[in-house]
């Protein structure tokens, strides 16, 4: 059965460094669509999108909150959105250091913090010269909106730049020393990929442990299309260190927009109550 698709490009602000991977991955899943015979239309974020409950499913990568309100509204009226708005909110900093620890997931300790706050030392706070200050929402947009900061000086700094561009929220965590993985999933498509962001110690990885706690993280979220980061201890520990609603999969793009049309094919043959 031939069904109506809608794509939904990430607006450029929420890809930085990354414009033309993100729109590469959308387009090759379109693409992946119209071959096995469906109709893939694609949209901007926060565009109306003309006959939304026309379509069998929207298929999205906005992040911002305007967009996802604007796929809220699709939703209620019925059309199916992967990943679905909630999801892709779930995934703003200020909410996942908060439910991916409290359901099991290893992460590093962190707190969530008014950038406007003059609180006390906050490095008490997490017992740690080394901390990352991070927005509380989207995960980036410029360069410093992730840093690495030594001192109380330093993280007063960025917060109150964060202050001064209108982010209400920002997130400290605790650095943890290891190597880095970044990772690449798709829910109930057999997909997963890994590969060294940097390997400085070079510990061996369980990957099952890995495999587990990435789609486990992803169902706390409520993510179908995702990556992530994680840091893999001295001692073989895994912890999640972040959850990224539908990364740009650049290293693996080809196989994964061929395993994500395969997913969206399904969700739409399981969701069929529209009218034409």
């Amino acid at each position: 059965m031939k069904r109506r698709f809608a794509g939904v490009r990430r607006k450029t602000e929420f890809s930085p460094n990354h414009v033309g991977n993100d729109l590469r991955i959308l387009s090759l899943t379109a693409d992946a669509l119209a071959a096995r015979g469906h109709e893939a239309d694609l949209f901007n974020e926060g565009e109306e999108i003309p006959g939304a409950r026309n379509y069998d499913l929207i298929f999205s990568m906005a992040q911002g909150p305007e967009g996802n309100r604007l796929l809220r509204q699709y939703e209620a009226e019925g059309v199916r959105v992967i990943n679905s708005p909630g999801s892709v909110l779930n995934c703003y900093r200020a909410m996942m250091v908060t439910r991916l620890p409290e359901n099991g997931i290893p992460f590093p300790r962190s707190m969530v913090i008014a950038t406007g706050s003059r609180s006390a030392s906050m490095s008490l706070a997490l017992n740690s010269d080394k901390v990352w200050v991070k927005r509380g929402d989207v995960h980036a947009v410029h360069k410093e909106d992730v840093t690495l900061v030594y001192s109380e000086s330093e993280r007063r700094a960025v917060l109150e730049e964060f202050h001064q561009r209108g982010i209400g929220e920002a997130v400290l965590q605790e650095h943890l020393e290891g190597d880095t993985v970044k990772f690449y999933a798709v829910r109930d498509a057999d997909f997963f990929s890994w590969y060294y962001l940097n390997g400085v110690l070079h510990t061996p990885i369980d990957e099952l442990r890995l495999t587990e706690l990435a789609f486990a993280s992803a169902e706390i979220l409520g993510l179908d299309i995702f990556g992530g980061d994680a840091i893999i201890g001295p001692s073989g520990s895994i912890s999640i260190i972040d959850i990224n609603d539908w990364p740009s999969f650049a290293p693996v793009r080809e196989k994964a927009s061929q395993c994500i049309a395969g997913l969206l094919i399904r969700k739409a043959d399981g969701h069929d109550h529209h009218t034409r």
